[in-house]
């Protein structure tokens, strides 16, 4: 949904032209628009922003803005598996053929893809792209509380970054906002580091320079691959602003959930829970444990008064609770603002 496009409008719903943006900000509103006032903009009725009125077909109303968050996350999402997936498909393959070839390999062959096999060798890789880094650092750290050892084992490429004006943007969980280590070390890294947080991020992702990309290639982490074609490095650029986009600053705090007595934690808890998702599932995507999982959606159940799962996801639904937590873009969109004169 996110990448489609309209020939007179060439955007996707979560970039909407300026005459979009102003005919699904009044539906959003008013909750329905006229068929003539939505003929300019056709890209919201195929962006599936709009559709008809069952009531009145000469009308249209929106697609709510917390069903179109869920759709552009999922979309981003299965993006971001689906070409992880390719990635070890191509190694995989590329090893093969190497076996066939023998020694007959040009010496260029092989470095737009690198297998990093074993912690020595990433670290060694790592420190090679920091020296040669001249202008920017992007990274994408999945789960919970920032370990200090973890924070720690990069601390010296990070420092050397700052001493030669290298611009980082990091981003986390909301879960890492708990975790002090995490304000330590942004407070190191001055005004040379920004970092900010969501519901969920994609897997672990270091980018130095939009030339070289670094990621997991094993669940223990213990081998990775560089990436140097430009190709794959610009896709995982492109993931990355768009995730940036949607994030909260770690300054900020988390927008209120509108319900009360139900956290923003819980709100995500109960996204996932609608999707039908287990609570070891649930706990690994918001980088959190089971058992502070399975607390929260007790505390979530209290709240709603649900006596058993299977009620507790219908009191979900009733509660608007089966979709994630707007982003602050998405509920300016929706907020009542001053009427221009095309309102009237």
């Amino acid at each position: 949904m996110a990448g489609h496009r309209t020939e007179a409008h060439p955007h996707g719903a979560d970039r909407l032209c300026d005459a979009g943006d102003r005919v699904y900000s009044r539906a959003v509103r008013r909750g329905r628009v006229s068929r003539q006032d939505a003929e300019s903009v056709p890209c919201l009725v195929e962006l599936a922003l709009l559709h008809p009125d069952p009531d009145d077909m000469g009308w249209l109303v929106p697609t709510s803005p917390q069903e179109v968050m869920t759709r552009l996350l999922r979309d981003m999402h299965e993006r971001v598996s689906a070409t992880q997936s390719r990635m070890g498909e191509a190694v995989s393959a590329f090893e093969w053929y190497a076996t066939l070839a023998g020694n007959a390999r040009s010496p260029s062959e092989g470095a737009a893809i690198r297998v990093l096999d074993g912690l020595p060798r990433i670290r060694a890789a790592m420190d090679e792209a920091t020296e040669a880094c001249t202008s920017e650092v992007l990274a994408v750290q999945p789960g919970g509380i920032r370990r200090e050892d973890e924070l720690t084992e990069g601390l010296h490429r990070a420092l050397a970054l700052c001493r030669r004006g290298v611009r980082m943007r990091d981003l986390y969980t909301h879960v890492a906002r708990h975790g002090q280590g995490l304000r330590n070390y942004m407070e190191l890294m001055g005004d040379s580091a920004e970092a900010r947080t969501l519901d969920e991020v994609t897997e672990r992702l270091i980018v130095f320079d939009r030339t070289v990309a670094f990621i997991p290639a094993s669940p223990d982490r213990t081998i990775a691959l560089e990436l140097r074609h430009p190709a794959l490095v610009d896709y995982l650029v492109t993931v990355f602003e768009r995730f940036w986009r949607l994030a909260i600053p770690l300054t900020a705090p988390l927008p209120d959930t509108g319900i009360e007595g139900i956290t923003h934690r819980e709100r995500s808890i109960a996204a996932l829970l609608a999707e039908g998702h287990q609570d070891a599932v649930v706990a690994e995507r918001l980088g959190i444990s089971v058992r502070t999982c399975r607390a929260h959606i007790a505390r979530l159940s209290e709240t709603l008064g649900a006596a058993s799962r299977t009620q507790l996801g219908v009191r979900i639904a009733q509660a608007g609770l089966d979709g994630p937590p707007r982003s602050p873009q998405l509920q300016a969109l929706s907020a009542p603002g001053p009427e221009s004169p095309t309102d009237r």
